[in-house]
């Protein structure tokens, strides 16, 4: 049986790690903050108490950790999984990281005689619940597809991007994508709602019309019910915002919806909805506005 250390606890990664267990793979899990394995460890997970002693015994080390900063902590910490990790293993690591930081751990586990895949997902919380992610991959396409099984067992899709860095840079070019839609979504209900219109029916118009999208189907109701129960964090958006403005950058590409939607983010971070779900950016537009959405 393969075994698999799952390294990160947190709205995706704990029913990933589940959605594992289900499946009957072996899995050691950890996470930095204490607590977030237990109801895994009744489901039959093994703890770990650090990185490195959770990929100690992994053939397959799998993490979804939130920023750049938090995975060089969990990999290159002296406790890190680069410390325990064995040859001929495989890492795949879901978070959604710069690209040059995909590409720098994809060399340093090379080193290390083991193999190393950028591999975020879409398709938010519910996704992670249901199995139905889709994980869009970089690294070697030979060891993509030894791990089908696995990634399957946790989503429904894998779409291989190219080399290293590869996924990372697929993540970041969609989630703007997201951004800008979630901001043009609420700023569009905001306008309908100053304008007195019954909200349930604008978005019926807006579901089975030209702005009909992902985010009106996730996030439209999540706003007129005033619902910011987390499905993807409005800190989590604007950080990958900040790290997709890096990277168009470093690329020259000229990104002025971007550069929008993340101060639209930012104004809702200063405003405390950080730890709120992305749609929380309503409530900046109702200060602006005067009324509820």
């Amino acid at each position: 049986m393969t075994a698999i250390a799952f390294i990160g606890l947190g709205t995706m990664g704990s029913p990933m790690a589940a959605n594992l267990l289900r499946h009957h793979y072996a899995v050691t899990v950890y996470n930095r903050t204490p607590g977030k394995a237990d109801g895994l460890l009744q489901a039959g997970a093994t703890a770990a108490s650090t990185p490195r002693e959770a990929a100690g015994s992994a053939d397959v080390v799998i993490s979804i950790i939130s920023n750049d900063s938090a995975v060089e902590e969990v990999y290159y910490g002296e406790q890190g999984v680069l410390a325990g990790l064995k040859p001929g293993a495989t890492v795949i690591d879901s978070s959604t990281i710069s690209p040059s930081l995909a590409r720098r751990l994809a060399k340093d586990i090379a080193a290390k005689g083991a193999s190393f895949l950028d591999a975020p997902v879409t398709g938010s919380k519910d996704g992670a619940t249901d199995g139905t992610l889709l994980f869009m991959v970089g690294g070697d396409r030979e060891t993509v597809e030894a791990n089908r099984d696995i990634f399957l067992a946790m989503g429904r899709e894998i779409v291989y991007m190219g080399e290293s860095g590869s996924g990372a840079t697929a993540k970041l070019c969609h989630n703007t994508i997201v951004g800008i839609n979630a901001a043009g979504l609420i700023e569009g209900m905001s306008i309908a709602a100053k304008g007195g219109l019954d909200m349930e029916a604008f978005l019926r118009v807006v579901q089975g019309g030209g702005a009909a999208s992902k985010q009106a189907d996730l996030k439209g109701k999540k706003v007129i019910a005033g619902d910011y129960s987390v499905q993807f964090a409005l800190s989590l958006m604007l950080k990958d915002l900040k790290l997709s403005s890096v990277l168009s950058d470093g690329m020259g590409v000229p990104t002025p919806m971007l550069e929008a939607a993340k101060s639209l983010f930012q104004a809702g971070q200063a405003k405390g909805y950080g730890d709120e779900d992305l749609a929380a950016l309503a409530r900046v537009y109702e200060e602006w506005i005067g009324r509820r959405i």
